[in-house]
């Protein structure tokens, strides 16, 4: 099995930016890469809750992910299971559930957002979630510095 981990400073309150994790509007604002908006999104933040977001490619594919949440410590942590459900890239990901942890530390400058996403099956996996964890938490920190001053 392989994970990662990404960590980034973001210029606001654990409480603030927990909003931005686990609610409806702020997973629709940041999840996915630019050129795949979210068409959908779901989510009953609370232990044993569910979430389920729908994107779409500009060619019109769809891919979908789902998940649980497992462990909701407001406001500083989230932890889900995590699985794609249509069109996973490669196919064979669809089966494999894997576990998303999100820990918010307060510091000096706002929060220390760590994203750990673990239980991929190997490392060509784990370097796709990257990619798009990456993006995603990008556009997340551009909504900070433009919409939540």
């Amino acid at each position: 099995m392989s994970s990662l981990t990404l960590v980034r400073r973001i210029a606001a309150r654990p409480s603030i930016v927990f909003e931005a994790l686990a609610t409806e509007e702020g997973i629709t604002s940041w999840w996915g890469p630019e050129d795949i908006p979210i068409v959908s999104a779901t989510a009953d933040v609370r232990e044993g809750g569910r979430f389920r977001v729908r994107f779409r490619t500009l060619d019109g594919r769809e891919h979908e992910c789902a998940g649980q949440f497992l462990e909701i410590s407001k406001p500083v942590r989230i932890v889900m299971s995590w699985q794609w459900i249509v069109s996973a890239e490669p196919p064979e990901e669809e089966a494999i559930i894997s576990r998303v942890e999100l820990s918010l530390r307060p510091i000096d400058t706002g929060t220390e957002l760590t994203l750990v996403h673990a239980d991929l099956p190997n490392e060509a996996s784990a370097q796709r979630h990257e990619r798009g964890w990456k993006v995603s938490l990008e556009k997340l920190l551009r909504d900070f510095s433009q919409n939540r001053t």
